[in-house]
């Protein structure tokens, strides 16, 4: 019944089961996050800036003072701005199921409003997240009653060990380029160095690609397709460049503490070893912004409270994974809709 409506009371009848495994997922995943020590938050969504990611579109709203005065405020795409905040007020474990919105996001895995879990843990490396998420993907998969996870006719094993692989590796073992050459000591990349290798791996290059774009261009043609099937795939230590809210990585300032989360090839979590200088995190928001505005002709706010609370901020670090996504595939469901309860129109 696709153009039925998700309310229609027989559509609905065969999307309860969806729904009620989803309900079973999130207490295991609460009751798992107690038990690890963690205080649940719930931070409001509205607020002063939306997140600083050139790639990332938001909701604008006009909130209306009591004089009437129109103020832009923004429904944010991450609860991360507010939960950095409370880790400089004081809190050390904590984790949320916040609703976020992005805009320009519409299909089988992507709704425009969202659950994401976001979770962080104040002291400790960036490593015990990947622990995390295999815990999670096993909690998960007993509480839908699945012995695999499932997307299309991919399947990934819950309770396998996840490979741990560095996106350097990826793209050496899946598109034969040499990232780390196309890198300064420094991290500053080299366009024309990489548009030559992945010319020569039979990718398309267009004059006005930049070094992230031809970067996308593998990571979703060569390298996202093979991460994930049989067990979950932990891509680590991304290039800096592409790692706005990351700490380098201490043994090379190419690639620092930033990894993403596989399972069925379908990406389900980004985690940080978070960074916690106020005036490189500037001005690696002031860069994200300028390339938002060269491609999109607009730019979003800095939230200054967050640049001051970064200073108070310990070392930390967090994770944002797709709750909606994590229910797909312990279902089994082919659209994150099966898995809303009341999915946007």
């Amino acid at each position: 019944m696709p153009d039925t409506p998700w309310w229609n009371a027989r559509r609905h009848a065969d999307r309860r089961p969806l729904l009620m495994a989803r309900n079973r997922i999130q207490a295991a995943l609460r009751g798992w996050f107690a038990a690890e020590g963690f205080t649940e938050v719930d931070p409001a969504a509205l607020q002063v800036s939306p997140g600083n990611e050139a790639h990332l579109h938001a909701f604008a709203c006009d909130a209306i003072g009591n004089d009437g005065t129109a103020r832009r405020m923004f429904l944010h795409t991450s609860p991360e701005f507010a939960m950095k905040k409370l880790l400089a007020a004081g809190e050390t474990r904590i984790h949320a199921f916040a609703h976020v919105w992005r805009n320009r996001e519409r299909g089988p895995r992507h709704s425009p409003e969202f659950t994401m879990l976001e979770w962080y843990r104040s002291g400790e490396d960036y490593s015990v997240l990947m622990q995390d998420c295999a815990a999670l993907l096993r909690l998960a998969a007993e509480a839908a009653g699945a012995a695999l996870l499932r997307h299309g006719e991919a399947t990934c094993d819950p309770f396998a060990a996840p490979e741990r692989l560095s996106v350097a590796e990826a793209f050496a073992r899946h598109a034969g380029i040499d990232l780390l050459a196309t890198l300064a000591p420094d991290g500053t990349p080299d366009r024309d160095a990489l548009a030559a290798q992945v010319a020569a791996a039979g990718l398309r290059v267009d004059a006005g690609d930049t070094w992230s774009d031809l970067l996308s261009a593998v990571l979703v043609r060569r390298v996202e397709p093979h991460l994930g099937h049989g067990r979950a795939t932990v891509l680590d230590r991304y290039p800096a460049h592409e790692a706005a809210l990351a700490r380098r990585c201490p043994d090379d300032a190419r690639v620092a503490e930033r990894f993403e989360l596989y399972a069925c090839g379908v990406e389900l979590a980004n985690g940080f070893g978070e960074l916690t200088d106020p005036a490189e995190q500037r001005r690696r928001f002031e860069a994200e912004m300028d390339e938002k505005a060269r491609v999109y002709g607009e730019r979003y706010p800095l939230d200054e409270d967050f640049l001051a609370a970064l200073a108070q901020m310990p070392p930390a670090s967090g994770i944002a994974l797709g709750f909606d996504r994590l229910v797909m595939l312990a279902t089994g469901a082919p659209r994150i809709d099966d898995v809303l309860w009341a999915p946007v129109g």
